[in-house]
């Protein structure tokens, strides 16, 4: 890649048709950060659609806390799986014990995000504040790009692209050039030079962050992200809250 880097930094869908779009953007890489996926399975899709014009890195967009108190977390360079529906206070010490890549998506944004106490709270582990989203209104964009000030903390963007036609409506361009994962990955923690951009034109709307996530959190026990999973042996039982 050359001088300067245009990366997609939260994107939901995967596969050939947001590939070719997101090269047709001119994007050098995406962070694929599906809901309620484990993270084994979004880092083998990531190195499937990774190429040499194009670099996926995975990513975890986490739910933590209850359907009613929800709050989403976006994290990277994960070492072990972390399951979604945990307390923000369990979800954010595990995340600090791994070392992890914490990025704060859509900030105040409805129920879902992280408010100004809560970056106060985690600012040391924070490495970055979206302070613009396709799906924000100007005002929550504007509050975003206050808070990231406020806290004198780098900003990012995404397109929060949930449908293949929303890749790449906005980016990242890091000033570095970014190869790797690896290089990604130092980018976001160092704090390097970046300019948040998008393409002029409506975003897309927020019914996909609503009821078409209902039956996901009937719970089971049994789904993979659910902390009572046989997959995370009980070490999530004392932050639950499912």
């Amino acid at each position: 890649m050359t001088a300067g880097t245009r990366v997609d930094c939260h994107v939901k869908v995967l596969d050939e048709r947001v590939v070719e779009r997101a090269k047709r953007r001119g994007l050098d890489a995406l962070v694929y950060a599906p809901h309620f996926t484990r993270w084994p399975d979004i880092r083998e899709r990531a190195e499937e659609f990774s190429d040499e014009d194009l670099l996926v890195v995975p990513g975890r967009e986490l739910f933590t806390g209850s359907w009613r108190d929800r709050k989403h977390v976006l994290a990277l360079d994960l070492e072990s799986p972390v399951p979604d529906f945990c307390t923000l206070e369990g979800t954010m010490a595990e995340l600090d014990r791994q070392d992890a890549v914490v990025l704060v998506p859509h900030p105040t944004y409805a129920t879902v995000s992280l408010d100004g106490e809560d970056i106060e709270t985690y600012r040391d582990q924070v490495d970055a504040i979206e302070t613009y989203n396709p799906k924000h209104l100007p005002r929550d964009n504007r509050r975003a790009r206050e808070l990231a000030a406020e806290f004198d903390m780098p900003a990012f963007t995404s397109s929060y692209a949930h449908l293949r036609g929303t890749v790449g409506e906005a980016w990242t361009t890091f000033e570095d050039s970014i190869d790797s994962e690896a290089a990604l990955l130092e980018a976001l923690r160092e704090g390097t030079p970046r300019t948040v951009e998008r393409r002029r034109g409506p975003g897309h709307l927020a019914w996909e962050n609503s009821w078409l996530k209902v039956d996901r959190i009937l719970l089971s026990g049994t789904e993979a992200t659910h902390p009572g999973h046989v997959a995370y042996a009980g070490r999530f039982d004392d932050v639950r809250v499912y």
